[in-house]
């Protein structure tokens, strides 16, 4: 009995080196999946705002999204990774979201809380992190740690600003 998980694989033009995408005035999603964040974020012990950018760069919230290498769901999951990672689907927001956190959880720690050595990690591979002694001399993976660090920034002001407005 096959499952239908209903998946768009697409090509991210807004991940591309050469996008014309301004991160620091694109759309945030605010609410999307924020609770099932909160909850992971709370029990791994990390920052959801990083959480919410690694998502939006990775996947732009779309829980059905295929990279062409092969990564799944919101946090872009491969499946080795999320088969590691206990996760039985990986277009379940809920299981995705907690393997991703779970897996970004280890990564703060081994690069000792560096968010950009973590999203370098998380975007190229611990591997070559280790073989380049740092974040790589890719492009994308350039690329890619500018756009977590200048969408965990706006995030982080969007949650400080809530927590304000609730005090």
């Amino acid at each position: 009995m096959g499952v239908d998980y209903t998946q768009v694989r697409f090509d991210c033009f807004a991940c591309k080196v050469d996008s014309l995408i301004n991160w620091r005035k694109a759309k945030l999603y605010l609410t999307k999946y924020h609770s099932l964040i909160s909850e992971a974020s709370n029990q791994y012990g990390i920052d959801p705002a990083y959480v919410k950018a690694i998502i939006h760069a990775e996947s732009h919230f779309d829980s059905k999204a295929i990279s062409k290498q092969g990564a799944q769901g919101l946090m872009q999951l491969m499946p080795e990774t999320a088969q590691w990672l206990g996760v039985k689907n990986p277009f379940v927001a809920q299981q995705n979201i907690n393997g991703g956190v779970k897996h970004l959880s280890r990564l703060l720690r081994k690069y000792k809380g560096n968010i950009s050595l973590t999203s370098a990690a998380y975007n190229a591979g611990e591997g070559t992190i280790k073989r380049y002694g740092g974040i790589p001399p890719y492009a994308e993976t350039k690329v890619y740690v500018e756009r977590v660090e200048i969408l965990h920034d706006r995030y982080l002001k969007h949650q400080r600003l809530a927590q304000k407005m609730k005090s």
